[in-house]
């Protein structure tokens, strides 16, 4: 439930690649991309935005949590399979989360920012 999402990032390029791979299983696309940016979301209607920074010196992040819905458990599948082969690091396989709700089928990955990125299908 939100109307868009910035994430700074260190290395645009690399972060651009691996949504890319990882949103694709789910319909969603790079929509707009610039000189320091690139936004995601459905066709037309972006809402996922990287912004290309430099962190200052000594910083460390502590990375952000992302959910994606997904419309089909396959698509979950699918997009934790192309996250791991995008490099991301696997921080949850593909299925059933009881603990979360009766239907929460979801997969985690980590991403080379340190972001916990999900896509979760609530559908039986």
């Amino acid at each position: 439930m939100f109307d868009h999402v910035g994430l700074r990032v260190r290395d645009l390029a690399q972060s651009t690649r691996f949504f890319q791979q990882v949103l694709a299983p789910l319909g969603l696309g790079l929509q707009s991309e610039g000189s320091g940016y690139a936004g995601f979301g459905p066709k037309g209607a972006p809402a996922l935005w990287l912004h290309g920074h430099a962190p200052p010196a000594g910083a460390v992040g502590v990375g952000t949590h992302l959910a994606f819905v997904a419309p089909t458990r396959e698509a979950v599948d699918r997009f934790h399979a192309a996250g791991l082969a995008a490099g991301a690091r696997d921080n949850g396989a593909p299925g059933l989360r009881r603990d979360y709700g009766e239907s929460y089928y979801a997969a985690f990955l980590v991403d080379g920012e340190g972001n916990n990125v999900e896509a979760v299908c609530m559908k039986a």
